[in-house]
């Protein structure tokens, strides 16, 4: 199929399902396609997944390619959402473009030195940025030539930081002796736990008490397991602190939806905190918009289906917990198996789904015929299966009967897994129902992109909504400490 053929803004949308740990080339190829052949909806998709987006290595190259774009508005909207970054994606954008674009133009670097600029001029501001990110802000002076001003040379490259820096801070908090002061440090100054716990010796509780105080509650997500091995669960008042952090967690806007589940499957933890990081899973995934039409989700349980079937858990603990409509969950192979859950939690559908083993043939249309003859009305159905349909009823006949007695048309969302093959999708887009395809690779950081093509009417008003969000534009006044820009029309 050539590129004229293909449909690049879906293909671009699947893309999204994909979390490539920062393996960027991964993604590399969609998105260069897309900004050559519909700029105009690419550097509109890039603004709004950087507001609506979940997966930072996709920002990363959005940006990047907007930098190098060759539209103005591109670069200029580009150079605004540089500004946003910690440093260590503005290195990682950096070096993307020499290595994938093989070319950094003059706009880039200045957009770069704008950066380091600002946050020279606002010492607070340049000393967070330097003691979180030193190795990726000597990187970007160093790479790009960009001369530090005296401050920034003496924190960053002689390691003489002035009195009253943090990085002068972090020297004292390695050198003092007792524990309150070593505590004292840490809460007057915030000092981040990454960063403050390679310079003390010993971790007492004490100490322990002022790192949590001075975390949000997304960075005690993200070093759980670290607290955890340094015994921060084993003391009454540090887990009452870590409990708060996460019950925090759950209302902050600035909380990845899906860290909190990574968190949880990668440490071994209590079963009540296990319960708040799930919470704060369902909480962040409702802030992403509620889903208005009647669903249903179809998961493939026949031979070699494992991952479906656990896929299907993750979705319908996700989906039950936004739906205000109805929403009926069904298992298939040749017959179809309801499935109910006592809650709306993902514990609640392990538990709905705990009899559910991958055996038998595959009838996808079984579970629609089954809602046919049950006059089950839906807006959408989302199947999970590889498409290799392979016994009667057939979704497609299954699907054409369905739509002229229930007087519907749903929108079919296929999420396929495995080695999958295009059976399902040819037979619906041979008869011109609305399908789309997304391709789920493993990662289950990445299911919460799927949330807003649920929970809008139609996949028209996704891509309306998208070209409907207007390009930051650059302006080059700026004050110190402060990043201006107009995110207007």
């Amino acid at each position: 199929m050539n590129n004229t053929e293909r449909d690049l803004r879906l293909e671009m949308l699947n893309s999204l399902l994909t979390t490539p740990h920062r393996k960027l080339e991964q993604v590399a190829e969609i998105h260069q396609l897309i900004v050559e052949l519909d700029p105009i909806f690419y550097g509109h998709l890039a603004v709004w997944y950087q507001r609506n987006g979940e997966v930072r290595d996709h920002k990363e190259v959005f940006v990047a390619h907007l930098l190098t774009s060759d539209l103005t508005e591109h670069r200029d909207a580009g150079f605004v959402m540089l500004q946003e970054f910690p440093p260590y994606q503005v290195a990682r954008v950096v070096d993307f473009m020499k290595q994938h674009r093989n070319k950094l133009p003059r706009s880039a670097r200045t957009a770069v030195q704008r950066y380091l600029k600002v946050r020279e001029s606002n010492p607070v501001l340049f000393d967070r940025a330097a003691l979180r990110g030193r190795k990726a802000m000597k990187h970007l002076y160093a790479s790009l030539h960009i001369k530090p001003d005296e401050r920034a040379n003496a924190i960053l490259f002689r390691d003489q930081p002035p009195v009253g820096s943090l990085a002068e801070v972090l020297k004292q908090l390695a050198k003092a002796e007792s524990t309150a002061e070593q505590a004292r440090l840490i809460v007057e100054f915030k000092l981040p736990y990454a960063i403050a716990i390679g310079a003390i010796k010993q971790l007492t509780p004490t100490i322990l008490v002022a790192l949590i105080n001075s975390m949000t509650p997304q960075e005690v997500i993200n070093n759980l397991k670290s607290l955890k091995a340094r015994g921060a669960m084993d003391h009454p008042e540090v887990k009452a602190l870590i409990d708060g952090k996460l019950d925090e967690a759950s209302k902050s806007a600035r909380v990845a939806a899906f860290k909190a589940q990574v968190a949880a499957d990668v440490a071994d933890l209590d079963d009540d905190t296990l319960a708040r990081l799930e919470k704060v899973t369902n909480e962040q995934v409702k802030r992403r918009g509620v889903i208005a039409r009647p669903t249903a989700l179809l998961v493939d349980k026949s031979g070699s289906m494992e991952n479906a079937i656990e896929l299907g858990k993750r979705l319908a603990a996700l989906i039950s917990g936004i739906t205000l409509a109805d929403l009926f969950v069904y298992a298939f192979d040749n017959i179809p198996y309801p499935v109910t859950a006592q809650g709306k939690e993902l514990t609640d559908w392990e538990r709905a789904f705990q009899h559910i083993k991958a055996d038998g043939g595959t009838s996808i249309g079984a579970p629609l015929e089954a809602m046919r003859k049950k006059r089950q009305v839906v807006d959408q159905i989302i199947v999970v299966t590889d498409e290799g349909e392979n016994a009667a009823p057939y979704f497609g006949e299954v699907y054409k009967t369905y739509c002229r007695e229930l007087a519907v048309m749903p929108n079919v969302v296929i999420v396929r897994v495995g080695g999958y093959c295009n059976w399902l999708e040819s037979q619906l887009k041979g008869q011109q129902a609305p399908v789309e395809t997304f391709t789920f690779a493993g990662d289950y950081y990445s299911l919460p992109n799927l949330v807003p093509l649920l929970t809008r009417p139609s996949r028209l008003d996704l891509l309306m909504e998208i070209l409907d969000t207007p390009l930051p534009v650059r302006t080059d006044k700026w004050e110190a400490g402060t990043i201006t820009s107009l995110w207007g029309g």
